[in-house]
């Protein structure tokens, strides 16, 4: 196809005083190139632009694409590499650079397009911003000079058009509608504000106070603003768009095309900093915001923040051209010169100053990189060095370092001098850029310092894909890049934490007005889940909420487990109804109620009952909640578990509660054993003492058959001395007595040395005699009884056998406490340790052993 040309002369009008920059004597044969099809395709957000320029650019055999954000660049690229695949394309931006051997289709920010380079496909996107004071030449001169050799497009507002039609009037202007309606929706409160809604503010500090509110109120929200690493911007994005948060608070950074799933615009503001002052947003800014909302076919909305603007609301007239997409045409767009004169600094300083003399055009604001230009010309120790052409080419190419720690140009020149002065003699030294990155290699710290180390790392990752400034630029350019990754994962983990509570915000995307609506799900060891997020833990028939969640969020989880816990419960309540008996046990902890576990966890507490061994029990309050028939079923169950476990552990004494309860034993019989059995088969023999001395024959072998022992200081069964019914009568005693559980002496030991007072306390119920600081089992005490009866010889003084206390680890102060409870006294005028046996008085406490008692082998 024939390439036509037109002079530049047309773009700044036939009298044009080239004699004011002598330099530019050859401007008359500045050309534009050409192709024979330049198609403008115009329209508001959400009319498919960029998708129709994508499907354009891959129906060529070669192209390129300009956008206004790397972060956009990036995602076209990542969607035509899955058409292409990876060796076919390539991605050019200031701080990246992939750029395949044999790559045919590039994907670039508007500053980074390869203009030099021959391709079949040129297309630009947001050509409107060709009238932004910071970046519109740039875009005002790709609109001008690039060109595909078969096909460009110019993807922009439907403002652009006078200008498309006056400054390319060879180009077919097409405009598109939008494919869904926008609306306003009035002002809400950012706790009214609905799901899949972007909150705008144009200030860090706001963007983080909202941010704040909505994670209190709503679970969470992404972040996204243009001073944020790409990578962190895309994280949040991905975070947003998978659905994790339902919020996004954000700066105008997503009016530039961002192409996510919002349904609603909210304004905190409607005025922000451009720069130079404070100012209401032009109309045409609010429309490409609030034209995020809403996606492909699906209607969006857009309006306020209720008691959150800094300033006047939206007009009806501002309403309503926003809604109908009906905005002022631009008037003009800025221009700088691109055709510049490097002989000097001074010459190129001239040269970017040349004036326009279209009425479409109008000279740009002087760009950072001409106010570093301006400060380093006079700098009296950057000038010597930039002399020639080559020296103020490498000045220039310095200039353009973008500021993206944002420090001012008098700061930020201080940076471009100390590199220029290594760059004019040849590259950056190794040991300079490997210091700095060094010093940026650190992942700790908060939000904002993060963020000062990724806009630091910025600048030595664009610096590093610069290949003339390096020695060895790729090994650097992976460095940078690996260090700003972990920073921007960091600084993104970091604004999750504190933006984000993922368990609210998952929960009340389950729940929404409905708790019932939660999928709750409830593991083996009791944990409960909403949406795979732990919430709290049920305990047998207790949940109890994670103490982790935060106060104002502690209700919600309430709210969403309650919910759906009584259907849980029931089905607990019938799973309990049908276990097995190894499925339950006795809560028999110190100083705390006698309890039932099923599958570990209490469902009820013991209470006093009838008698000793049919105690009552009270449901856990939420077993208890049942309805009439499953709360039956649950205690009828637990009931008759607990007779069982009595009986198999007491089966002595509940032959003694039997018979001492029953009509059909004679009363002298039931005087005896009703009380026993209220002791639980223990009693000091004293207590017993009446009783015992009407027991005739017949109930002495009644007695006996029952297997009780009438010892000379207890009655007792001694199957109730065994370890698990000791426990299990202390249990029952504290049930009865309704006090705590008591302490349980170590059960293998018949003797406890130096007791504390909660154990010798109970030294009683559980079966053993005190003497001094020593305890000692009943049954062992009617052991030694047995002995000393077989070694005395009626009355007569004679010396306890000291092997035998001894052997049973009883201290001599102690042997001397137990013979005279045993009825024994010293003899005054014998020998040392010689005892005699005393009998015992009537009303004491000790009895003489009977004889039966007497010719048993052991007690």
């Amino acid at each position: 196809m024939p390439v036509r040309w037109r002079t530049q002369e047309s773009f700044f009008g036939p009298n044009f005083p080239l004699e004011n920059h002598p330099q530019f004597a050859d401007i008359a044969s500045m050309t534009v190139r050409e192709p024979g099809h330049i198609k403008a395709i115009l329209g508001p957000t959400n009319t498919g632009k960029t998708h129709l320029a994508i499907e354009r650019l891959c129906a060529h055999s070669s192209g390129m694409m300009g956008f206004p954000l790397r972060l956009l660049a990036r995602e076209v690229y990542d969607r035509v590499v899955a058409i292409k695949g990876p060796k076919e394309v390539g991605l050019i931006t200031g701080e990246e650079k992939i750029m395949p051997p044999g790559a045919r289709w590039l994907l670039c920010t508007a500053e980074s397009m390869p203009i030099d380079r021959d391709v079949a496909f040129v297309a630009l996107d947001e050509a409107q911003l060709g009238a932004d004071p910071e970046r519109g030449h740039v875009f005002t001169d790709r609109l001008l000079n690039v060109r595909g050799r078969e096909e460009t497009m110019i993807l922009g507002s439907e403002s652009l058009k006078p200008i498309v039609r006056d400054l390319l009037p060879e180009a077919e202007i097409i405009t598109r509608p939008r494919f869904s309606q926008l609306s306003f929706a009035g002002a809400k409160k950012l706790s009214r504000l609905p799901p899949r809604t972007a909150i705008i503010a144009f200030s860090a500090e706001d963007v983080y106070t909202i941010a704040e509110m909505i994670r209190r109120t709503k679970g969470g929200a992404a972040i996204v603003m243009g001073n944020l690493s790409p990578r962190t911007r895309n994280a949040q994005v991905a975070m947003y768009q998978s659905g994790e948060v339902d919020y996004l608070v954000a700066t105008d950074a997503i009016g530039m095309g961002l192409n996510m799933d919002i349904s609603h615009i909210a304004f905190a503001s409607l005025s922000k900093f451009d720069g130079r002052r404070q100012r209401r947003l032009f109309l045409h800014e609010m429309a490409q915001i609030a034209g995020r909302a809403g996606r492909h076919q699906r209607d969006g909305t857009f309006g306020l923040v209720l008691d959150g603007l800094n300033g006047p609301a939206m007009t009806e007239v501002e309403i309503d051209r926003i809604e109908e997409h009906r905005f002022a045409p631009l008037e003009q767009l800025y221009w700088r010169n691109a055709d510049l004169d490097y002989s000097a600094p001074g010459n190129l300083i001239d040269s970017l100053e040349c004036l326009p003399r279209d009425a479409r055009l109008k000279a740009a604001p002087q760009a950072l990189d001409h106010q570093v230009l301006a400060r380093l010309a006079g700098d009296p120790e950057v000038a010597p060095f930039a002399k020639g052409e080559a020296a103020t080419r490498r000045l220039w190419d310095a200039c353009g370092l973008p500021d993206f720690r944002s420090t001012g140009a008098e700061f930020h020149a201080r940076l471009v001098a100390r590199l220029y002065g290594y760059l004019v003699r040849g590259t950056l030294p190794k040991q300079l850029i490997a210091d700095e990155i060094a010093r940026l290699d650190r992942v700790q710290g908060d939000i904002a310092t993060l963020a000062s180390r990724i806009a630091a790392c910025r600048t030595w990752t664009y610096i590093a894909n610069r290949a003339d400034w390096l020695a060895d630029p790729a090994h650097w350019a992976e460095r940078t890049q690996s260090i700003e990754t972990r920073l921007s994962d960091a600084l993104h983990e970091s604004l999750r934490q504190r933006f984000v509570d993922r368990r609210s915000s998952r929960l009340l995307r389950s729940i929404g007005h409905d708790p019932k609506a939660a999928r709750l799900e409830v593991d083996e060891s009791g944990e409960v889940s909403v949406l795979d997020e732990a919430v709290g833990r049920l305990h047998g028939f207790r949940f109890t909420a994670d103490p982790g969640a935060r106060t104002g969020e502690q209700r919600k989880f309430l709210a969403a487990a309650e919910a759906r816990l009584p259907a849980e419960l029931t089905r607990r309540a019938r799973e309990l109804i049908t276990s097995e008996h190894r499925a339950f046990s006795m809560a028999m902890e110190l100083d705390q109620p006698v309890a039932i576990r099923w599958n570990g966890s209490a469902v009820a507490t013991l209470t006093k009952g009838r008698s000793l061994i049919e105690p009552g029990l009270a449901l856990d309050p939420a077993a208890a909640r049942q309805e009439a028939p499953i709360r039956d079923a649950v205690r009828a169950r637990l009931a008759a578990w607990l007779t069982k476990e009595i009986a198999q552990k007491l089966g002595p004494l509940v032959k003694i509660a039997e018979a001492g309860f029953s009509p059909d034993s004679p009363p002298q019989l039931r005087a005896f054993l009703a009380p026993l059995a209220e002791e639980a088969g223990v009693s000091a023999r004293h207590e017993l003492a009446e009783a015992l001395q009407v027991l005739d024959p017949e109930a002495r072998k009644r007695i006996r058959t029952l297997g009780l022992t009438i010892g000379s200081l207890a009655v007792f069964h001694p199957a109730m001395l065994k370890p698990h019914a000791i426990t299990m009568r202390l249990a029952l005693l504290s049930v009865r007595r309704g006090t705590p559980m008591p302490p349980v002496p170590m059960i293998g030991l018949g003797l406890l040395d130096k007791p504390s007072a909660p154990l010798a306390a109970a030294a009683g119920d559980a079966g053993f005699a005190r003497f001094g600081d020593q305890m000692i089992r009943i049954d062992l005490i009617e052991r030694l009884a047995l002995k000393l009866h077989e070694q005395r010889r009626g009355n007569a003084p004679f010396v306890p056998d000291a092997a035998l206390a001894t052997s049973l680890g009883i201290g001599t102060g102690t042997l001397q406490r137990l013979l005279r409870a045993l009825g024994y006294v010293p003899v005054e005028q014998a020998e040392p340790n010689h005892w005699r046996w005393r009998g015992v008085r009537r009303g004491g406490p000790v009895a003489r052993p009977s004889g039966h008692q007497a010719k048993r082998k052991s007690a």
